[in-house]
């Protein structure tokens, strides 16, 4: 069987944002492979909606859903305590919620909003998941990032809730990075225990980015105009699809890929120091050691 078709029989997914978009995308075509999805999202309708697209594309699928808003880590905790709850063994989490907004806004928590959904949420997630994807392995962590992450010269680990400062698309770039900076740690972090971690980038995907008010004014018509000529979401469930199911990849970690094949990220996202740093920085905030 070619990694396109690999098959996911007796596999368990769980994959952040699965109502819509990529999520949803590669939430169907796992089920149509025989997985059984966890399809987390922050609104029971839409997930709900989703449930039933999957199991029209594939009768008999087996598919859970999970309310939680990632902007909470009180939530993002109780989302993790649910899946464990619900399942003995996790096979793949794919952490591909994502969001960009173009005012700074704070979370109960307290945190800007893009790094609370793009970046703390996924640390959380996954390290509150560690023994469980622990006792599947080998098992897999894909995060799915974007390119734009190369346009970040510099990560100012002192102003990770963007205080001084607020553009969106430098925001949502830097969040993008350091997403893949903790890609790299967890992989460090977990060599020799059967878990991978690996990165990539979707590709200019026409989804629901911006909407529900999150971009505004002409931002928000700039990518409702560009949907008109972009690839669906199928095609951005490609990479991550491939990052999760390909048998070549048993055991590859550390890596980020683009277009279904590996590929350098920025030179910033390779420094293994800043990786460690950060990862330091958001066990701080997070008030909690990660899991070993």
């Amino acid at each position: 069987m070619n990694e396109t078709t690999t098959d996911m029989s007796r596999k368990v997914v769980a994959i952040t944002g699965a109502n819509t978009g990529i999520g949803l995308a590669t939430a169907t075509e796992l089920a149509r492979r025989g997985a059984a999805i966890l399809a987390c999202g922050r609104d029971q309708v839409k997930l709900d909606a989703a449930r039933a697209s999957i199991e029209a594309a594939r009768p008999g699928a087996e598919v859970e859903t999970f309310v939680a808003d990632l902007a909470s880590m009180n939530q993002v905790r109780g989302l993790a305590a649910a899946i464990a709850e619900r399942t003995d063994r996790l096979d793949v989490l794919i952490n591909n919620a994502g969001v960009g907004v173009d005012r700074r806004i704070e979370t109960e928590d307290g945190l800007e909003l893009t790094f609370a959904v793009n970046v703390m949420a996924p640390y959380v997630l996954t390290t509150s998941l560690l023994p469980l994807l622990k006792a599947s392995a080998p098992s897999r962590i894909v995060t799915v990032s974007s390119a734009v992450h190369t346009s970040v010269k510099e990560l100012n680990l002192d102003d990770l809730q963007s205080e001084r400062s607020y553009r969106w698309s430098d925001v949502y770039a830097r969040a993008k990075l350091a997403s893949i900076l903790l890609s790299n740690e967890l992989a460090r972090r977990l060599d020799g225990t059967g878990v991978t971690s690996n990165a990539l980038h979707p590709g200019v995907i026409a989804t629901e980015f911006g909407a529900n008010g999150d971009l505004r004014g002409g931002n928000a018509l700039l990518f409702r105009v560009l949907k008109w000529f972009l690839p669906g979401p199928e095609a951005g469930a490609r990479t991550s699809l491939h990052v999760a199911t390909a048998p070549g990849l048993d055991g590859v970690t550390g890596r980020y890929f683009d277009n279904a094949a590996e590929k350098a990220p920025g030179t910033l996202a390779q420094d293994s120091d800043l990786a460690r740093t950060l990862w330091d920085r958001l066990e701080s905030i997070a008030g909690e050691p990660a899991a070993r």
